[in-house]
């Protein structure tokens, strides 16, 4: 990716990353998207959970270049008054969630990140601004299984209403810093339709509440259509910068409800190799790393992703393979990725669509 290639993409990302898009409150991003979509002369269809992107109408349902990429974010929800909790794991979500997603293995070492960051609150249809406020102090509640926040300057909010972060992208010591998962990959994908890309892409909802995959099945049924090549666009956590950094890209075999696309998997790895992109497995590391847990420790979850819901739902109907890139301070608003990952990704993806 060239320099100016980049700067391009950054327009993109920074417009992004200032939407709003709590998970469950995803409207006025999908519709921010589809602007920016539809400006490239992109094909859009909306559906419940979903927005499909093509070069024209009938592209879709021609089995070529299947790519998919979250577009909700980690947020809060007024559940009462003054009351706010994780919108990920409120009530109505938790049917989705068993227990050893990465998220939820997370969200309890991430409790005490919030203190003090500013938030705003949004109209979830239209994306009208409801004001401002300041998180004074979150905690965990056992009972309820969520983090409940406090939050000073929102008291006048009504229970269902969103709170994003207040967020913006910076860019330091080559690193992008924001709350980049996933906004990071749907920036990737909108400029991929600025260079050509002709495929498909869809936009999911409620993937950090396990829930995008029902929506992207549904579409399949609709049309009766299946693919052993669909490609999920995510990112990937690590505790350091320098366990990140390890890597460009990162891909997986499988995770806990699948096995992927032994074939497609392999030429990822051969095009990163082509290409000198530094890759490693996410479930083999995690895999070594359990094997080595001494009597009494926890062991990692593989964890749940889009890509294996679908495959263990469609009963293999529906396979391929994720790319994610690398990145540190997961699910907080100070989430890193290098450049240089990025870039690499990019280039990859030019090669393989």
């Amino acid at each position: 990716m060239k320099a100016e290639q980049f700067s391009i993409y950054l327009d993109y990302l920074k417009l992004l990353v200032r939407q709003p898009s709590v998970v469950g409150s995803e409207e006025p991003f999908f519709r921010l998207l589809q602007r920016e979509l539809e400006e490239l002369d992109v094909h859009v269809e909306r559906y419940h959970g979903l927005l499909v992107a093509s070069k024209d109408a009938q592209h879709h349902v021609q089995k070529k270049h299947y790519i998919s990429v979250h577009v909700d974010r980690h947020g809060l929800m007024c559940t009462g008054p003054n009351e706010f909790q994780y919108a990920a794991f409120i009530a109505q979500h938790r049917s989705e969630m068993q227990g050893d997603s990465v998220s939820e293995q997370t969200y309890k070492a991430i409790a005490d990140r919030f203190e003090g960051k500013p938030v705003l609150a949004y109209q979830p249809w239209s994306g009208i601004y409801l004001g401002k406020g300041v998180i004074r102090h979150s905690y965990i509640c056992e009972r309820r299984e969520n983090l409940v926040f406090e939050i000073d300057g929102l008291g006048h909010l009504n229970p269902g209403t969103p709170v994003a972060y207040t967020d913006r992208l910076t860019i330091e010591e080559d690193r992008l810093a924001a709350q980049l998962d996933n906004v990071l990959n749907v920036a990737l994908v909108l400029y991929l339709y600025a260079c050509g890309y002709e495929g498909t892409a869809f936009f999911t909802a409620q993937e950090e509440a396990g829930r995008s995959w029902r929506f992207l099945l549904d579409w399949f049924h609709r049309f009766n259509l299946s693919t052993q090549e669909l490609l999920v666009l995510d990112t990937s956590p690590y505790a350091t910068y320098q366990d990140a950094e390890v890597q460009q890209v990162v891909l997986r075999k499988k995770d806990a409800n699948g096995v992927f696309n032994v074939e497609m998997v392999e030429y990822l790895e051969d095009s990163c190799k082509e290409l000198g992109i530094h890759f490693t497995y996410k479930d083999a590391m995690i895999e070594k790393a359990n094997s080595l847990l001494k009597p009494g420790e926890e062991p990692q979850s593989l964890g749940r992703t889009e890509l294996g819901r679908i495959i263990q739902s469609s009963k293999g109907l529906i396979n391929g393979a994720t790319l994610q890139i690398p990145t540190t301070g997961y699910h907080t608003d100070e989430e890193t990725a290098s450049i240089d990952a990025v870039k690499s990704l990019f280039r990859l993806l030019m090669k393989i669509i």
